[in-house]
């Protein structure tokens, strides 16, 4: 499989269907995804992994871990809505793959996670409506795994570079998007907005 049959395949999974907007729900870009999952499965950081894909939502991050191989992937969310449309899911990846997954369904808050696993990756909350909500997430990845894939706004930089160095990672690699948004919500004028943002690798030691 090469990325641009990864996003192929992601491009086909379901995305919120009721999204919350106080959870600040958007779905991730199937091309983004493929490409930082690309990434982190060339860094090894993926083939026959442990995966914690936490505020997972309806998965994709997840699911294109699987597709490149991951070991077992851990599907985190508190709404239950959306690990429904995860497990959907999983249906349609088995099918395009031609094979059965491993991975787990986890109505939980993050922090109350706490299986043992390999690595973290997370497209969190970017902390508009509660603020540094996307910072707790990082408390918690950082206390369950020594490689860690984050997105955050880019205007944050300096912030979450300050936040990994004082808890003892560092940025291994660095990536940026401009991450599309569609029109999700009331409020939203636009069809689709781009906005900046970073992915961190950040490893410990």
């Amino acid at each position: 499989m090469n990325k641009k049959e990864l996003e192929i395949i992601l491009s086909k999974l379901k995305g919120f269907q009721n999204p919350k907007v106080k959870l600040e729900q958007y779905i991730t870009d199937a091309t983004v995804a493929a490409d930082i999952m690309w990434n982190a499965y060339h860094n090894k950081h993926i083939n026959h992994k442990v995966v914690g894909d936490l505020g997972c939502g309806p998965g994709i991050l997840g699911f294109a871990a699987l597709a490149l191989g991951a070991k077992k992937v851990y599907f985190v969310d508190m709404d239950k809505e959306a690990l429904v449309v995860a497990k959907e899911n999983k249906k349609i990846m088995e099918k395009l793959l031609d094979k059965k997954i491993k991975c787990e369904f986890l109505n939980v808050n993050v922090k109350d996670f706490s299986e043992k696993i390999n690595v973290v990756i997370q497209n969190p909350p970017f902390g508009v409506k509660k603020t540094h909500h996307d910072k707790l997430f990082l408390v918690k990845a950082m206390e369950l795994s020594r490689v860690i894939y984050s997105f955050h706004k880019l205007s944050t930089k300096d912030f979450v570079n300050k936040f990994i160095k004082d808890n003892g990672f560092k940025v291994k690699y660095f990536y940026t998007y401009d991450f599309p948004i569609k029109q999700t919500y009331w409020f939203h004028i636009s069809r689709v907005k781009t906005i900046d943002v970073g992915c961190w690798c950040i490893t410990k030691g």
